[in-house]
């Protein structure tokens, strides 16, 4: 059987389980802060691509009112360079497309390695509520026979001083008898 110290009670056990959660959510969150960060770069680079997209689109627009041929009508030149502004626009858009989906995927291992982390969390957390419980039981246990290991040496005392007392009352008792027999 475990013996526990005086010293050792549920304060000691608290402390003990909050600092080995702190220990872990610490590491984990090491872990989440470069998935974090790659998230960010991530989102910057979609920003930049919308904000190129936006640009393009006030360059089609321009195109749309540039108007270089006889009379202010459209040339062929004209339409071309707006289409391929316009074409630009849509492989900006499969860019665009295909980091959003990038960012996506990031942010889903974001949510599934929060969700491994609370699970573990969670895990240890009762691990150690289980730990704390069974070390109360101990403790409870170790209490209830201190108590009756104290009842226990209360009645031997008790024992041994009514002993003492017979005795010491036998001896007087048998030794004025002798005094007595002595005298007479």
């Amino acid at each position: 059987m475990i013996k526990l110290l005086p010293f050792l009670r549920l304060p000691v056990l608290t402390f003990f389980v909050i600092v080995m959660c702190t220990c872990c959510i610490s590491f984990s969150a090491r872990a989440f802060q470069a998935d974090t960060s790659a998230y960010q770069t991530q989102r910057l680079k979609v920003n930049s691509l919308l904000t190129d997209r936006s640009n393009k689109f006030g360059q089609y627009d321009q195109s749309l009112d540039q108007r270089t041929g006889i009379f202010g009508f459209q040339t062929k030149q004209d339409i071309k360079n707006s289409n391929e502004i316009l074409r630009q626009i849509v492989l900006n858009d499969n860019n665009i497309f295909k980091e959003l989906k990038i960012l996506m995927n990031y942010k889903d291992q974001e949510v599934q390695q929060a969700q491994r982390s609370a699970n573990s969390t969670n895990t240890r957390i009762q691990s150690y509520m289980l730990s704390i419980k069974k070390l109360q039981d101990q403790n409870e246990l170790l209490k209830k026979e201190a108590e009756n290991g104290r009842a226990g040496k209360t009645l031997y005392i008790s024992i041994a001083i009514l002993s003492l007392i017979a005795l010491l009352g036998a001896v007087y008792f048998f030794r004025n008898k002798l005094r007595a027999a002595q005298q007479s």
